[in-house]
């Protein structure tokens, strides 16, 4: 189907918008009234922009307060609507939105809203123009799509029919099996947002926290089927209206949009891009730093060797049990201090996961391979971590492992098995769309949004993962765009796995890492909290490990301290267990600001 955004959802000038939207994809654009009316350009030139980018100006929105209303009132209206239907014409638009009536002068008059709604049409249909009626959800005296239905069927006209935006009927709660009851030729538009479950005024929520589909807690797609089956053939459009995209690059928002709206396709059974292709491990991952002075020595206390280097680039393999980090000394493009840069994840079918990648506007990244080299194409997420879609040592296909030459070493493994998960900051800008990053375009399942309690405000995360949980990736981000340096930054983490945790920091220790101190308090509110062995909580207070529980098992954990922009995290998973001890989250994060203080 087509698709369409509304100017609304984009940041910047009118121009802007319009390049944005035609440079992601889309297919046409809704002209927000304010847009038009803040350009320096003329009707007649938007239009030709339009057109040049190659878009159609699928509706023009919003006409307010219109409906059920005195008869001075409207014929005020009337007036107003003669001007906007001219310049419609200028503008090359054909439907207008107009909106359910918040005016105190409106009455609770259903025969009324039709009459004067059919004669809004009839002056309309004199200038080629179509009447969208949208209910608010939060309107006067029509505030659901089954009141608006109604109002539309009793006008009978051919220039009016509804408009259903997926925000104001979800929000409601409405029954979306009526809406395929509705003539498809009458419902003359579809408005797309999604949004988070939240306990708001909902018109606070409507004009604050819309997100893309896909980003939030609503049966968009659903609403789609629905619309679909009663016989709508016009463009799927999105109009969210979020703070944060507002102040986003459109371009980048564009891009972001255009995804949401190739996956609500295929969740409503509209399109089938490349099925997804789940990864079933870490393959690696990578460190780039222009000194190992300081990752070396860390990486040899955890227990890890130098195992081999690439055979034609400053990268070194280094690895314990399962788990693989690469450490790359080629820093043109990236900072001194050790940073995570790199996530190579095992896939049942790497060249299947980058065609998914490319279908949802992730592009292959370019990558500066010799002709000998395995092949091993990698996306950028959001943050700007690249991942690798990788077959490690698997029958048949070239690994890229045989890249590397084996080095010497002497192993000293301190129980470390794999990596468990990585923990990736975001920019604050793009948190939904690196949610919707990891969904859709690396197969992951993403769980419930947690807030964490950091000295300095309160820090959103949000894990995804696969079913069996041998992939997980938390995705974090700060309070504000800000998040200064000075208060630590937001470092990433690797966390590594082990069967007996304590063992493993033992030797951890003996070997000279850094671990993070933990305050003697929060053992004081463990003991509060859960019966322990006699000498266990000794142990952790002694070690600095931090403890969680549920239903489902045990989760011991601790950290080392940062280096650069970089910390690991040891874990040990008893029973079920499948969280990362969020309720720790806020000893670990003051902890390392004392430290950085």
């Amino acid at each position: 189907m087509r698709t369409s955004i509304a100017t609304v959802s984009l940041s910047g000038t009118l121009t802007e918008k319009l390049t944005a939207a035609a440079r992601a994809g889309f297919d046409g654009v809704e002209i927000f009234e304010n847009d038009l009316i803040g350009s320096p350009l003329s009707p007649e030139e938007i239009r030709e922009r339009a057109g040049d980018l190659g878009l159609t100006i699928d509706l023009f929105q919003p006409m307010r307060d219109i409906e059920a209303v005195p008869a001075d009132e409207f014929a005020r209206n009337l007036r107003r609507a003669e001007h906007k239907f001219r310049l419609m014409r200028r503008l090359g638009a054909d439907t207008v939105l107009v909106c359910s009536s918040v005016s105190p002068y409106a009455v609770d008059d259903d025969a009324l809203a039709a009459e004067q709604l059919r004669r809004l049409a009839d002056l309309a249909q004199e200038h080629g123009i179509r009447v969208a009626y949208e209910a608010l959800a939060w309107g006067c005296h029509v505030s659901t799509y089954e009141h608006a239905w109604r109002i539309v069927e009793a006008a009978d006209h051919p220039a009016l029919g509804i408009c259903l935006d997926s925000f104001h009927i979800l929000a409601r709660d409405s029954d979306i099996a009526g809406i395929e009851d509705i003539p498809g030729e009458k419902i003359f538009f579809l408005q797309l947002a999604d949004a988070p479950q939240m306990a708001l005024d909902v018109l606070q929520w409507s004009r604050h926290h819309r997100c893309f589909p896909g980003q939030g807690d609503l049966d968009v797609a659903g609403l789609v089927r629905a619309a679909v089956r009663a016989g709508y053939d016009g463009p799927l459009s999105l109009e969210v209206f979020n703070d944060v995209f507002r102040q986003a690059d459109a371009g980048r928002t564009a891009v972001d949009a255009r995804r949401s709206l190739t996956l609500l396709q295929e969740a409503a059974g509209l399109s089938a891009p490349p099925a997804p292709v789940v990864p079933t491990g870490f393959a690696f991952v990578e460190i780039a730093t222009a000194d190992t002075a300081r990752i070396t020595p860390l990486l040899t206390a955890l227990g890890f060797s130098r195992t081999a280097r690439h055979s034609g680039k400053p990268v070194d393999l280094w690895e314990q049990g399962e788990a693989r980090v690469l450490v790359n000394t080629d820093t043109g493009s990236h900072r001194a201090d050790p940073s995570l840069t790199a996530v190579g994840l095992e896939s049942p079918d790497p060249a299947g996961a980058s065609a998914r990648a490319e279908s949802l506007l992730a592009p292959v990244l370019p990558r500066r391979r010799a002709p000998e080299d395995a092949p091993l194409d990698a996306v950028a997420a959001p943050d700007g971590t690249e991942f690798f879609f990788c077959a490690t040592d698997r029958s048949g296909r070239a690994g890229w492992t045989g890249d590397f030459a084996p080095a010497p070493h002497t192993p000293g493994p301190i129980g470390i098995t794999r990596v468990d998960h990585v923990a990736l900051t975001q920019p604050w800008h793009h948190f939904d769309e690196a949610t919707l990053f990891h969904r859709g375009v690396l197969g992951l399942r993403p769980h419930a949004s947690v807030d964490l309690a950091d000295p300095y405000g309160l820090l959103r995360s949000r894990a995804a993962s696969n079913e069996e949980g041998t992939v997980r990736i938390a995705l974090g981000v700060g309070a504000s765009p800000s998040d200064p340096p000075a208060r630590g930054g937001r470092p990433q983490h690797v966390a590594l796995l082990t069967e007996d945790l304590v063992t493993t920091v033992r030797r951890a220790r003996e070997a000279g890492a850094r671990l993070l101190p933990v305050p003697a308090n929060y053992y004081d509110d463990l003991a509060a909290h859960y019966t322990f062995a006699p000498g266990e909580l000794e142990t952790y207070r002694e070690l600095g490990i931090l403890y969680d529980r549920d239903e489902k098992g045990e989760f011991r954990h601790c950290y080392t301290v940062t280096t650069g922009r970089l910390f690991f995290e040891l874990v040990e998973r008893v029973g079920g267990y499948d969280g990362y001890g969020a309720r720790n989250a806020a000893v670990r994060l003051a902890a390392q600001h004392a430290l950085a203080e």
